[in-house]
Parts: structure tokens; sequence; C-alpha cells
């Protein structure tokens, strides 16, 4: 896509601090196996300029923005949801209920070591 991310408010003066907060908000939805599923059932990634959407949010992974995840998790299914395949398996609730499974298994072995930004962090950094 040719729209250029927002710098993060730390370089930009927060002039896209709306965006920037909007984007954070809807990628870290993305960890949430439940709410993919909602995407897929209600048809949006049967959508191009959806789809494209999701690619172009893919900017999210560079560290100066991966850093303001409280669910860094919510990356890895950013990627899966360039693969059309995947979008399909969510429609299926024993895939969502699998994928769901695997995360919590991960926080009970992993508990705060096994990931991310750390919520208090946010704030400071938007």
């Amino acid at each position: 896509m040719d729209v250029d991310p927002p710098k993060p408010c730390l370089e930009a003066g927060c002039g896209d601090r709306e965006r920037l907060t909007a984007e954070l908000e809807f990628v870290q939805l993305l960890a949430n196996p439940q709410y993919l599923q909602y995407l897929a059932q209600n048809n949006y990634f049967a959508d191009p300029a959806f789809v494209s959407y999701l690619e172009y949010l893919l900017y999210w992974k560079r560290p100066e923005y991966a850093k303001l995840f409280i669910f860094p998790q919510c990356l890895n299914f950013l990627e899966l949801l360039q693969d059309e395949a995947f979008r399909g398996l969510l429609l299926n609730g024993n895939v969502v209920e699998w994928l769901h499974r695997q995360q919590y298994y991960f926080w009970c072995k992993h508990g705060k070591r096994g990931g991310g930004g750390g919520g208090q962090e946010v704030e400071k950094k938007l």
C-alpha cells in the first residue's frame, strides 16, 4: 500500500495520535481468536479493501511500533491473517477454540515472562 504509517508520537509530536491509537487498538484486537472468528463470519476477509488494510498494518511489526503492545501475540495473528487459507480456517469453531487454548497454555507456562511491552509504558509512549 502507498500510505505511510504514522510516525511514533515521540517523533511526530502526536499529530497522528488518533490514527496511531485506533490502529494500535485494532491490531491488539487481533490477539483474540473469537474476534477473528467474528471477522470471518461477517465476511470482512472477503473484502479486498479490508485484506489490503491488514497488509498495510504490517508496519506494526517494526520495533518502534511493536514496543507499544500489551498483547504482542497480535503480531503473530496479523502475520497469519496475510494467508487466505488461515482466514478461511477461522470459520471453524474447533480451530478458533484450539487457538484460544494454545494462548491459554502459553500464558500458564510462561506467565509474564512470555512477552510483552507492558501496559504501564503504553501511555508514556503515546
